[in-house]
């Protein structure tokens, strides 16, 4: 944790704009909030989506989702409460947790589904979609299970606890890497009075969801169940290399970072398709209706 002092010593970024999602359904009705979507996809390219699902009413979550297709992008499925069983037609099997973390390569198609399995009590977590480089579209789908003892965590001297389901954070490599996008995903934990600041490329788009309580960055405010888009380094005048993220919060919190390389490739989506070109999305259709998907 050397590297923290270091990391205050440079200028953080700031909030760019603060977003409220948008309450909808999805699956077989299962209530969420859509966080990111296709309006911010060029803005927070390589992020496609992101959904957060919270309820302790079953009515809002027991049917899941049932069997549906992927293609071209990766899930990221992190459970804070709850049980969900994953099934898909490569094989894949496995359940998700409280604190586990599913992650899915669609690659060139997928047909999966994610059911509860739980009649009662919370349900609550987020899924994130993750596009794929052109060259990594049709790969072969790929699946794994991370349960909660599985993410690498780290306490701050400040007694900020900060999960890393991706990237790096002070030195601590999270449970994946990617070479192209390079995601770093946080769930960071931060006790009243305290401050966290962690390295973040000058490359990447940023944003940070907070999902308990409130933090300011650079004077700005985001409270609870709020999007905050980070400024990119060139916005603050600082075009050099490093750059950081401050967050200080006045109340226990818990919030989610995340950061990625965009692709700056053309994103052409429909529904759970996700390609480079419409020809590519008409193959998907065909291929999927064809019976192609594995």
């Amino acid at each position: 944790m050397n590297n923290i002092a270091t990391i205050m010593q440079h200028q953080s970024r700031g909030i760019e704009r603060i977003i409220e999602g948008v309450a909808t359904s999805d699956g077989a009705g299962v209530k969420l909030t859509r966080v990111l979507s296709g309006k911010l996809q060029k803005r927070l390219d390589p992020f496609l989506m992101l959904d957060a699902f919270s309820s302790d009413n079953p009515d809002d979550y027991i049917a899941g989702f049932p069997d549906h297709p992927h293609r071209g992008f990766e899930t990221v499925t992190y459970m804070l409460s709850g049980r969900m069983r994953h099934r898909d037609s490569a094989g894949h099997e496995g359940l998700l947790e409280n604190g586990g973390v599913q992650w899915m390569t669609a690659g060139r198609g997928v047909i999966h589904s994610e059911i509860p399995e739980q009649e009662d009590g919370v349900m609550e977590g987020f899924q994130l979609w993750l596009n794929l480089p052109a060259q990594h579209k049709m790969a072969a789908p790929w699946y794994r299970d991370f349960p909660s003892g599985e993410i690498p965590e780290y306490v701050t001297p400040q007694g900020v606890t900060v999960r890393v389901i991706a990237g790096n954070s002070n030195g601590v490599a999270g449970a994946v890497t990617r070479e192209v996008t390079e995601p770093l995903y946080l769930d960071i934990h931060v006790p009243a009075g305290a401050e966290f600041s962690t390295a973040l490329p000058d490359t990447h788009n940023a944003f940070i969801y907070v999902y308990r309580g409130a933090v300011t960055v650079e004077g700005v405010h985001v409270a609870s169940r709020r999007m905050g888009i980070l400024s990119n380094p060139g916005s603050l005048g600082n075009a050099s290399g490093a750059d950081n993220v401050t967050l200080a919060a006045t109340e226990e919190t818990r919030l989610i970072l995340l950061a990625g390389k965009p692709l700056n490739e053309p994103i052409v989506q429909y529904g759970p398709f996700v390609m480079n070109t419409q020809q590519e999305i008409h193959q998907a259709l065909n291929d999927f209706n064809n019976g192609h998907f594995a």
